[in-house]
């Protein structure tokens, strides 16, 4: 833990992980707390209009149970246990019985379709599914090395029901020993620029994002805090950054009710369930600005925002400090190795546009293509320095891609970024999303951050288009605001909007008007599908 969070330098210098020769993330998350006060409540769900408390003995002991149900089922150490369940007791309970018996859980969103749920699945050779109906109506074919199916939703022919096998199972702790480095977890990457990869990581992992969530969320725990997040535990940002990060830190976690993501019903969400800590994604927050007067409206009571998974933007961090009564602290990772930079605006680490500087205990580089530092203000890759308790094991069966992640003793990352003279990181996007044009290299969040401050515009990006003359031209994909009508006009008035406050070269050339973004399910919008547009 960072113990002190007087002066950011001086917490930095003095940081040093102390990573314990056994550790369960099952322990750090639930049985630890359990063990100390069984009836403190570690999860808030959704019963009618209210939110109902569930202990964290309840989930140690329900977790004991499914963990030796498992085992009577053939599962064991090293095994791949998927899961595709939305937020619930469920997922959880079954997150750390997976943990418990040292096989290795394999997250999956439940908005991925048939094609999503058959790669993964047999990308990973899972030995067992759990899953509810909606799922399993997914399931196209059952991979022969599938040997059991456990559904949420009771049994059916060839499929074992959650509730029966949990209730007739021991409720002693199985009593597997891991280490910090054995596998526990496998979250494949979003696929936005190829085939998704399994990133397998150690027990370790919880122990980085613990100490992330203290400094971006100010110090947690602090008396009353209690979570939230609309992301999908599926994702390393809803699991990890999240959930398991706030029960190890003794925090409560509010279960998001069904459905999809709308802004109004968040904001009343926070208000109904007490939450006071919040993880949105910053396409959330896009979606939340079209909210007015938010606060005034529904009377929620933030003690802490975070938020990662792409640049959140100048226009979208100050709108935030006005709107939700708290900053934004942003923070940066991957799948492969995660929750590395960060905010936190009351140490005074926070600043608009910028991501963060490194958080303690990590060695955070922006670097050239030989692995030089690149100078300030010049665009280079994130790289982190091995060994981090966040970064991954490897790829599944992947040798070759995992050797193609490190440069040395360095894990590149692939994502572009510049180092400012008071030792902030500014995102700017993947390699693969930066814009060539008349010579110049053109990241596209300052661009599409500079577009939402334009009255008309609710959600922007931008992506490359090919053109014989300069290379590329920048071209902007736009989802409108409410009573905003797409024409040439408009075209002009935004074109002209951002040359005024960019440079010539910057602005879209081209602009095209979309109801939605594709976006990943951790919704991050997917630029490729853009690109293959134009």
């Amino acid at each position: 833990m960072l113990a002190n969070l007087g002066d950011f330098d001086r917490l930095r210098a003095a940081f040093q992980w102390r990573i314990p020769a056994r550790y369960n993330m099952a322990t750090h998350a639930c049985d630890g707390w359990a063990a100390r006060d069984p009836s403190r409540p570690a999860l808030y769900v959704p019963q009618g209009a209210d939110f109902v408390p569930v202990s964290y003995g309840h989930l140690a002991e329900a977790s004991n149970r499914f963990a030796n149900a498992l085992a009577a089922k053939g599962i064991t150490r090293g095994d791949r246990v998927a899961i595709l369940l939305p937020q619930s007791i469920e997922v959880l309970v079954t997150h750390l019985a997976v943990y418990k018996l040292g096989a290795i859980a394999v997250p999956l969103a439940s908005a991925f379709g048939v094609e999503a749920l058959t790669f993964r699945l047999n990308d990973s050779g899972a030995r067992a599914l759990v899953a509810d109906a909606a799922g399993l109506a997914k399931l196209a074919e059952r991979p022969e090395w599938l040997d059991l199916i456990v559904s949420r939703d009771g049994p059916a022919p060839g499929i074992e029901g959650f509730d029966d096998l949990v209730s007739r199972a021991s409720a002693t702790a199985p009593g597997i020993i891991t280490g910090p480095d054995d596998p526990a977890l496998m979250i494949y990457t979003s696929g936005t620029t190829g085939a998704p990869k399994g990133a397998l990581h150690g027990h370790r992992v919880l122990i980085g994002h613990v100490t992330g969530q203290h400094f971006t969320h100010d110090s947690m725990p602090a008396p009353g805090d209690r979570m939230w997040t609309p992301s999908d535990w599926a994702w390393a940002g809803g699991l990890l950054n999240t959930v398991l990060s706030a029960l190890a830190h003794g925090v409560p976690v509010v279960v998001q009710p069904p459905g999809r993501f709308d802004p109004e019903s968040a904001f009343r969400l926070m208000k109904t369930a007490g939450v006071r800590n919040v993880f949105i994604p910053p396409t959330a927050l896009k979606m939340m600005r079209a909210v007015e007067k938010p606060k005034e409206r529904f009377g929620f009571n933030l003690r802490t925002v975070g938020t990662a998974g792409e640049a959140l933007g100048a226009e979208t961090f100050e709108w935030g400090r006005a709107a939700l009564g708290v900053a934004v602290n942003e923070f940066y990772g991957q799948t492969e190795c995660n929750y590395v930079i960060g905010s936190n605006a009351r140490l005074g680490v926070a600043r608009a546009g910028a991501t963060g500087k490194a958080i303690p205990g990590h060695d955070v580089r922006i670097i050239r293509t030989d692995g030089s530092l690149c100078d300030i203000g010049e665009m280079g890759q994130i790289a982190i320095r091995a060994p981090d308790p966040v970064m991954f094991l490897r790829y599944w069966n992947q040798p070759e891609a995992t050797a193609r992640k490190y440069l040395g003793d360095l894990f590149v990352t692939g994502d572009l970024a510049r180092l400012d003279a008071d030792g902030y990181i500014h995102f700017q996007g993947r390699d693969d999303d930066v814009i060539t044009s008349s010579g110049y290299r053109i990241g596209p969040s300052e661009i599409e951050d500079c577009l939402l401050r334009h009255p008309a515009v609710q959600i922007a990006a931008v992506v490359g288009k090919p053109d014989p003359v300069r290379t590329e031209i920048v071209k902007a994909v736009l989802v409108l605001r409410p009573g905003y009508k797409p024409g040439p006009e408009l075209v002009k008035e935004i074109q002209d909007f951002v040359r005024t406050r960019l440079a010539a070269y910057e602005y879209p050339r081209e602009i095209v008007f979309m109801d939605e973004l594709p976006l990943t399910t951790t919704g991050k919008v997917i630029r490729r599908l853009l690109r293959d547009q134009t």
